[in-house]
């Protein structure tokens, strides 16, 4: 009796394992594959937890509550058929490595909402154009449009690889936290006027964007909390950390984001 008794646990207790693991729903389980492939920073903001995944390079992916938020998503940096749909698609620019066609459709489900610029619609047509200096709001997130652009970094001919007007940086209010997303631009002065910026996203990688001392002058200027650069290639990170070793209250943090 006893052993048919502790037979019949054993048995229960293997279909209840069974019916939560066929509980789990899709996007769950593609969040739980991302946070095991990439680095991973998770915030506390009065309106709930952010979590923040460095894909590589320009490509990130927020968690915020139940939002999914992607940003300049692109297949060279991650397998988006393996990710949750988004609720909100921001592309700073239309350079390919920042916009991907197609991996925005595999990301877009009924009611997602694409951010980007009016480049980018000539190839994203169902997007929604921000131009620099706008302000809108999607699902209670406040979204600022910040100029990204070159001042002394140019291709032949004197023309800048960003000119100004085209590129979008993004400003996002998540609860209490704001987060700066640069796009490919300088230590414009539009950047170095910035203010209350918790956690900031600066690219460093020359001829395109900025050197280290170029970032290092921006983050002095508008001083972030938290500063990760991003977007950064062969360039020498340490040279950044070096530069802010004492700016007490900029917290340097590098991720695999070349």
């Amino acid at each position: 009796m006893r052993a048919s008794f502790i037979f019949f646990i054993i048995i229960c207790m293997g279909m209840t394992g069974t019916v939560l693991a066929a509980a789990k729903t899709p996007e769950a389980e593609a969040a739980a594959a991302a946070n095991d492939e990439y680095e991973v920073d998770t915030f506390h903001t009065s309106a709930g937890e952010l979590t923040i995944y460095f894909l590589g390079h320009g490509t990130l992916y927020f968690e915020f509550g139940d939002m999914v938020i992607h940003v300049d998503p692109i297949y060279r940096y991650a397998d988006y058929t393996e990710m949750p749909k988004a609720d909100l698609i921001l592309v700073t620019h239309e350079h390919g490595d920042h916009l991907d066609k197609t991996a925005i459709a595999d990301l877009t489900k009924k009611n997602t909402v694409i951010i980007l610029t009016e480049e980018c619609k000539k190839t994203v047509e169902a997007g929604q154009v921000m131009k620099n200096g706008d302000t809108q709001t999607v699902q209670d997130i406040k979204i600022e449009a910040v100029p990204a652009y070159n001042i002394v970094n140019k291709r032949q001919g004197d023309i800048p690889f960003h000119p100004k007007g085209e590129g979008n940086g993004y400003i996002l209010t998540l609860g209490d936290k704001r987060i700066y997303i640069a796009g490919d631009t300088e230590n414009t002065p539009e950047m170095k006027a910035l203010t209350d910026i918790d956690i900031a996203f600066l690219p460093m990688n020359l001829p395109y964007t900025m050197s280290p001392e170029m970032v290092a002058d921006a983050a002095k200027s508008f001083r972030p909390k938290i500063l990760y650069p991003y977007h950064f290639g062969k360039t020498d990170t340490s040279k950044l950390v070096e530069l802010l070793k004492d700016e007490a209250d900029i917290e340097v943090r590098i991720r695999n984001m070349q």
